[in-house]
C-alpha cells in the first residue's frame, strides 16, 4: 500500500488561457483507496491557491485488514507558486509516522535548474527539466490544462527520492460512476508493460480536471483503486 501511492503524479506543459483563468481557490477531496476489492486506506486531501502561491496536503491513513498489519499514516505536502502555466513547485515533503526511514523530500532551484533529493540515501542533486512536477502537484496541475484534443502526455515527475520521465495516452471524453456520483471524464493511461504494469486515471471535466478515479496495476499483479467519495471546490 506505501508504495502505491507514488502513482499519483502526472503533468504536461500544454496550458490554455482558458484553463488558467478558472482554478478555484479551495479544494477539498477524499477518496477510497482498495486492493482487489478490500478498503487499505482512506486518502484526504486539501488544496488551497492565496493569492500566487499554492499550499498541498494529502493525509493517507491505513484502514481495514491493512491497518491490523500496519496502522501507518502518510502525510505529503507540496508547495510553491502558480504561474500562468500552472503550479510551480518549492518543495515537497513526505513523511511516514512508523516507517521514517522512507521519508524524502525534494527542493526545487528553477533559477539554477537543480532539483535536491533527499531520502535515507542522502542528499543529490539532478538537473531539473522546466515541466517537473512532484508526485502531488501534478494531479492538481491538471486545473490548468487544455487536454481537449490531444492524444499524449510527457512530462517528468519526481517523489523526492528520484526523477522520473512519463508517458500517457489521453482518451476522449467518457462517463465514469463513483461513489461520490457519475461524472463526464478524460481517461489518461499509460501503455501497458510488458509485465502487466498500468496506471489508469479519470479525470471529471466538469469538474476542474480533478481526478475522480486511479486505477494502477503493479507488475506483480496486485491492483488497486482510488475513487473519490467527497468533493468539495470554492471557486
Amino acid at each position: 500500500m506505501l508504495r502505491v501511492l507514488s502513482w499519483l503524479a502526472l503533468l504536461s506543459c500544454l496550458i490554455s488561457s482558458n484553463a488558467w483563468a478558472t482554478p478555484p481557490s479551495r479544494v477539498e477531496a477524499e477518496y477510497t483507496l482498495e486492493l482487489e476489492g478490500l478498503d487499505v486506506a482512506e486518502i484526504k486531501e486539501t488544496y488551497t491557491r492565496n493569492g500566487d502561491s499554492y499550499r498541498i496536503e494529502s493525509v493517507s491513513r491505513a484502514v481495514g485488514i491493512a491497518a491490523m498489519f500496519k496502522s501507518e499514516t502518510i502525510t505529503i505536502i507540496s508547495t510553491g507558486s502558480i504561474l500562468e502555466q500552472g503550479l510551480h513547485p518549492q518543495r515537497v515533503t513526505q513523511e511516514r509516522i512508523k516507517d521514517t526511514e522512507r521519508n524524502s523530500n525534494a527542493t526545487f532551484d528553477w533559477a539554477g535548474h537543480q532539483l535536491t533529493l533527499n531520502d535515507h540515501n542522502g542528499t543529490r542533486q539532478v538537473t531539473l527539466p522546466e515541466d517537473t512536477q512532484d508526485r502531488l502537484s501534478a494531479m492538481y496541475q491538471f486545473m490548468f490544462l487544455d487536454l481537449q484534443g490531444k492524444s499524449t502526455l510527457d512530462f517528468h515527475m519526481t517523489n523526492g527520492s528520484k526523477l522520473d520521465i512519463y508517458n500517457y495516452q489521453i482518451t476522449a471524453e467518457q462517463n465514469i460512476e463513483v461513489p461520490f456520483g457519475t461524472f463526464k471524464a478524460i481517461y489518461v493511461s499509460t501503455p501497458p508493460q510488458a509485465n502487466g504494469a498500468k496506471t489508469e486515471i479519470w479525470l471529471a471535466t466538469e469538474r476542474n480536471q480533478l481526478p475522480v478515479k486511479v486505477v494502477v496495476t503493479e507488475g506483480g499483479g496486485n491492483r488497486y483503486t482510488q475513487t473519490l467519495t467527497r468533493l468539495s471546490i470554492t471557486p
